[in-house]
């Protein structure tokens, strides 16, 4: 049986990730201490997600490890030698960030190094599929005009008319504590692959989500937005007018995605995986959505100081990633996105 190692198992990606492949017959390694607990506090916890892996998936196994203990970290791809390695753990938060950044390097930087490493002396077979982010651009999706719409903000150059595409420059652009720690960790994965000859493959997410996100204010914004509109929590916009857009994702599309990769795996390859063009709202657009969804009146306030870095408009091209591998394709478009992510928050908050 193929062993699948999992880092940041009990996250949103990293448990769609186990819960995929175990379907398939893999055998599901995870590696996650709930350092998502320590950034964000109860809010962020994942135990619970955790636990549900174990009832879910026959013979889980799971590792209380932290990826910065490198030593740890090559004792067990020694005693494991795992087939696959999927990397999704991070240190998420533009805003945490800044307050942490040893901490934040630590984990995003240091750690993929450590597990890069670990697979080049006991894996060197191994599919590594390391989930970057679209920060490693920086703000310099901002400087591309843009028209503003009554609820949106979209791109007026015809250059970008399906997105951002892999070739957009990194350099010259404020990236945030955080975006940095991740270009330092995405240009390590693609090193692994063109120096060292690993199969390395750096996903650069746009808006990673679903029903089994643990969204809080500093990270995971359409799963904490929904949160609030169900809880009457008012819920605070950051500059732009609230007509920031972003593309969203569902986790099981990435999950379909790092499949096909494992089939027909490449060396340093980069891809911009989001939502595309058909699965972006702006933070207005959401409200009206969940509204239409929970008959809620969306409660929020408004402040002209945007994040650090953040990004205007930003949404995915992904006319490379289909290009290479063109039996994968978004299936879950954003309304049912949406219905999923409010079924699952008013489980959980009714059981709370």
């Amino acid at each position: 049986m193929k062993k699948l190692l999992v880092t940041g198992s009990s996250g949103l990606i990293g448990s769609e990730i186990c819960l995929y492949f175990a379907e398939r017959g893999w055998a599901i390694y995870g590696i996650d201490n709930n350092q998502r607990s320590i950034f964000f506090g109860s809010q962020g916890d994942t135990r619970w997600n955790q636990k549900r892996l174990e009832n879910l998936v026959k013979g889980f196994v799971h590792y209380e490890i932290d990826i910065r203990d490198r030593h740890t970290i090559l004792d067990l791809f020694e005693s494991l030698r795992p087939n696959v390695i999927v990397h999704t753990a991070a240190q998420p938060s533009h805003d945490l960030a800044a307050k942490i950044p040893f901490d934040d390097f630590d984990i995003n930087a240091v750690g993929t190094l450590n597990l890069l490493e670990a697979t080049r002396q006991y894996a060197p077979e191994a599919p590594f599929v390391h989930m970057s982010t679209n920060k490693v651009y920086g703000d310099a999706p901002n400087e591309i005009p843009l028209i503003e719409s009554e609820t949106r903000w979209d791109y007026a150059d015809p250059a970008y008319e399906w997105g951002i595409g892999e070739s957009f420059r990194i350099d010259n652009s404020k990236h945030s504590i955080f975006g940095a720690s991740k270009v330092a960790s995405d240009i390590m994965a693609q090193e692994y692959g063109r120096y060292f000859g690993l199969q390395t493959c750096c996903l650069r997410a746009g808006c990673l989500t679903g029903p089994n996100h643990a969204g809080v204010e500093l990270h995971g914004f359409l799963s904490y937005l929904i949160k609030c509109n169900l809880e009457n929590r008012i819920y605070k916009i950051f500059g732009y007018k609230g007509k920031q857009v972003r593309d969203n994702i569902h986790s099981y599309d990435v999950a379909a995605f790092i499949e096909q990769f494992i089939k027909s795996p490449r060396r340093a390859e980069v891809y911009n995986l989001g939502g595309g063009k058909n699965n972006t709202c702006s933070i207005l657009e959401a409200f009206e959505l969940v509204t239409s969804l929970t008959n809620k009146k969306m409660g929020y306030e408004y402040t002209d100081n945007n994040r650090e870095g953040d990004h205007i408009c930003y949404y995915s091209d992904l006319r490379k990633i289909q290009q290479h591998y063109p039996d994968w394709g978004i299936s879950i478009p954003l309304k049912e996105i949406f219905s999923e992510i409010v079924s699952a928050w008013k489980t959980r908050l009714h059981k709370s």
